[in-house]
């Protein structure tokens, strides 16, 4: 019975990549509708990271909502002169209901204290907010389902400086379609703010040959931030 149930579930899901949200039989026929629950557009005038996670915690809007055991909203100083961005959860990320928790976590957070931050002098979020399953790259209807939260988060924040781990999280903020090589090293503007790119921490447990690309990116990074931020605080 339970391998009987585990394939009509596949066979659901695999409907669903084709109709999306309306699933069909091998005839045709409509057999059901996806569950959805609509986040208010309310959410648009949160006045507080709080206050916006409560508005979309229980949002349903593309069908990642379905396979995820939690929201991934982001974590860290809500006033932080810092954001870091990042693609999507993972298996860890999805089982606590917090973003870099695994082993990119770990080695993000080492990247940070590198170059003197403390994770919880910044604040880190992603891209989609819930685990795409097997940790594939989010569809584009995903990452479009959930910019309008991180653009809220941003706004929210207001952070000075961004930095994009990645090239999924690098061109949904920037717009941009160039290689991830050809974007690191530069300094980018984004509504006042500066935005910087790299490596995705999980992209360097695959290859420890970029580290030193990522340490020369996060160094430059660290620069700017001594220019930009220092001069004002004192």
């Amino acid at each position: 019975m339970d391998s009987l149930k585990k394939e009509i579930i596949e066979a659901l899901k695999v409907q669903r990549e084709i109709f999306g949200d309306e699933l069909f039989n091998d005839k045709g026929n409509y057999i059901v509708k996806r569950k959805t629950e609509v986040v208010p557009e309310s959410f648009q005038s949160a006045g507080s990271l709080e206050e916006l996670n409560n508005l979309i915690c229980n949002c349903m809007k593309c069908s990642l909502g379905d396979t995820r055991k939690n929201l991934v909203f982001g974590t860290g100083n809500p006033h932080a002169d810092v954001l870091v961005i990042g693609e999507g959860p993972g298996a860890d990320e999805d089982e606590q209901g917090l973003p870099f928790v695994g082993r990119a976590g770990k080695l993000l957070n080492d990247i940070l204290k590198a170059i003197k931050f403390e994770r919880e002098e910044v604040y880190i979020a992603n891209v989609v907010k819930c685990r795409p399953p097997g940790n594939r790259t989010p569809y584009p209807e995903e990452m479009e389902c959930c910019m309008p939260y991180l653009k809220k988060q941003i706004e929210l924040i207001n952070p000075k400086l961004i930095l994009c781990l990645g090239l999924t999280a690098t061109q949904a903020l920037l717009s941009k379609k160039e290689a991830l090589g050809k974007m690191r090293g530069q300094i980018f503007d984004l509504e006042r703010r500066k935005v910087m790119v790299t490596y995705h921490p999980a992209a360097l447990l695959r290859n420890p040959d970029w580290k030193r690309g990522c340490w020369e990116d996060v160094k430059a990074f660290r620069k700017l931030y001594d220019e930009l931020i220092k001069p004002s605080a004192e």
